[in-house]
């Protein structure tokens, strides 16, 4: 059955009640008015051998038919009664009652209600029992309300607790949002988280705003731990001083409930809520609490690992930053000391070789060619210590920028490999000096591996920006290879080279790869092979031989005043 959410529902069905059952209801409870103490004392006896609780028994005797009666009796409307049973209904539910067990005991009270009926008015029994009916239709219709309410706001508690939880950022934000939605849950006028200090003699107190916590140092730290070790429900005294950690409250609120916060059979910490009044809490309260104390200290916890985390992912990064700008800056010592030291004395000894050469007499024709020779491959040795130094330090991506950078690595490649190379590169290429050096050299190890491992006959490199992005893709139709395995390789540093330096930006790398099948291999459909082949069908790096490579770095704002590349 569905719950009535507004009690004045239940007032209006009440009210529209026939005048004669209006009649029968009034009749009924002048009837019973001499015995109805009788009848509640033995139904408080049939409660108590059912182990209820006083509040329990209490509350239950206040909904039943007997309690119906002298509310009539004492000129009091039915919508008044239906709403106490509301009343009643919410804390039988907050005591832990189910609803069966509820109805149940009801069904006691009618038992007896029927014996004293039966005694006193034999004759009217049939239609008490209708009037009797129509009653408890009632305050079951509003019982199911009662408990709709408990069940409905324990839900929206922990739904709220899970929101806190997933959308917090940080610990600082995540803990005074935890405690708002728990006052909300209470009902409290006031409310403190406070976490235990390392040293276990300190309590961080925090409020539900953002900021809002300080310290409060514990008198007798060991009693102190002791008596909040479990939940309570404290009245706001002299004798339960040390157990309010809030000293404020001593003057504003009456009443206290504790809930600790335990891990590993410690205490890490305590919730604690203010009311102004004098208000004892129901079990059922006291075990959502509980329950949500227990996931606010795991959320922390969680929030703590993973702020630590991000701080040391941080160091990490800036670590790795800083050896990126180390090995650029070894790089260009290694460059000008191989242009300064041993490019220039080469260029003596060609120099040195090439006078000799000339100044042999003629009769020494066998030493002038061997003499060439060693010339030859002195300047062999020229060009290649030149190739290492812009290797090493191209001065071009300083001088002009990364796209003719790019433009001459590509040029030399060509000269190098006999693969064909398509670049494709925007009109506008201005990136931040880390930037363009970073994705230089991706392009740079991405290149070396094509031409040592890839045999590939296509390469296809393009770069473009967009909705702040920059997009590098490189596909070559080579032999392919395990993505997998690659990264999973400890001699393999080029993939992860190229994946910690896409990380330090803050990009996306994505590897594709697939295998270039052997001789041999799918004999059964040549046509098909022949076919695909032809028509070059499929993508490089899911159903067609060759790898692609896709990295996207966010590109910092304009405004950030980041260097930019010299230009010439």
């Amino acid at each position: 059955m569905r719950a009535v959410e507004h009690p004045e529902v239940l007032a209006e069905a009440a009210a529209g009640l026939s005048h004669q059952l209006q009649a029968h209801l009034h009749w009924m409870a002048e009837l019973l008015a001499p015995h109805l103490a009788t009848l509640e004392r033995k139904f408080l006896t049939r409660l108590r051998m059912q182990k209820l609780g006083p509040s329990q028994r209490d509350s239950l005797a206040s909904i039943t038919a007997g309690a119906a009666a002298q509310c009539l009796a004492a000129g009091e409307p039915l919508s008044r009664f239906l709403e106490k049973v509301q009343y009643r209904g919410r804390r039988l539910a907050k005591l832990g009652l189910t609803p069966t067990a509820v109805v149940a005991a009801l069904g006691e009270y009618d038992k007896l209600l029927s014996a004293e009926l039966l005694k006193r008015c034999p004759d009217q029994v049939t239609n008490l029992s209708w009037v009797r009916n129509q009653l408890h239709f009632l305050v079951i219709l509003s019982l199911n309300s009662a408990f709709y309410q408990v069940r409905e706001g324990e839900s929206q508690a922990f739904y709220e607790l899970f929101r806190v939880e997933v959308e917090s950022r940080t610990l600082e934000e995540m803990l005074p949002r935890f405690l708002a939605a728990l006052l909300t849950y209470t009902g409290a006028d006031d409310g403190r988280l406070y976490l235990l200090e390392e040293d276990e003699k300190t309590w961080i107190s925090r409020g539900v705003r953002p900021g809002e916590a300080h310290s409060v140092p514990l008198g007798n730290a060991a009693q102190t731990r002791r008596d909040l070790t479990r939940p309570r429900c404290i009245a706001i005294g002299a004798e339960t001083a040390s157990m309010v950690l809030d000293k404020k409250w001593h003057r504003s609120f009456h009443t206290c409930w504790s809930v600790p916060l335990r891990a590993e059979g410690k205490l890490r910490g305590v919730l604690q809520f203010a009311f102004r009044k004098s208000y004892e809490w129901m079990p059922r309260e006291v075990e959502l609490l509980s329950a949500a104390a227990e996931r606010c200290w795991l959320a922390a916890e969680k929030a703590r690992l993973l702020e630590d985390l991000a701080r040391r992912e941080e160091q990490v990064r800036r670590l790795a930053e800083h050896m990126v700008e180390v090995e650029e800056s070894e790089r260009r010592r290694i460059s000008r000391e191989l242009h300064d030291e041993a490019g220039q004395s080469l260029l003596c000894v060609r120099l040195q070789l090439e006078m000799l050469e000339q100044e042999l007499p003629a009769e020494f024709e066998p030493w002038r060619k061997r003499m060439n020779e060693v010339r030859e491959m002195t300047e062999h040795t020229i060009v290649e210590i030149r190739r290492l130094i812009a290797a090493l330090s191209p001065a071009i991506l300083d001088q002009i920028g990364l796209a003719a950078a790019l433009r001459q690595l590509i040029g030399r490649f060509r000269n190098l490999h006999s693969a064909e190379v398509r670049l494709q590169l925007p009109r506008k290429l201005d990136l931040p000096k880390k930037m363009s050096i970073i994705l230089y050299r991706l392009v740079q190890e991405i290149f070396n591996n094509i031409a040592k491992y890839s045999l590939a006959t296509r390469v296809n490199l393009s770069v473009d920006s967009a909705d702040g992005c920059l997009r590098m893709q490189v596909e070559d139709d080579g032999i392919g290879f395990d993505v997998d395995e690659a990264f999973s390789r400890r001699d393999c540093f080029g993939l992860s080279g190229l994946r910690e330096r896409v990380a330090l930006l803050g990009g996306t790398l994505e590897v594709r790869s697939h295998r270039k099948a052997k001789t041999g291999e799918s004999a059964g459909w040549p046509e098909l092979n022949r076919k695909r082949e032809r028509a070059n069908a499929g993508k490089i790096g899911i159903d067609r031989h060759g790898t692609l490579i896709r990295v996207v770095l966010p590109l910092p704002p304009r405004n950030e005043g980041a260097e930019r590349p010299k230009r010439s």
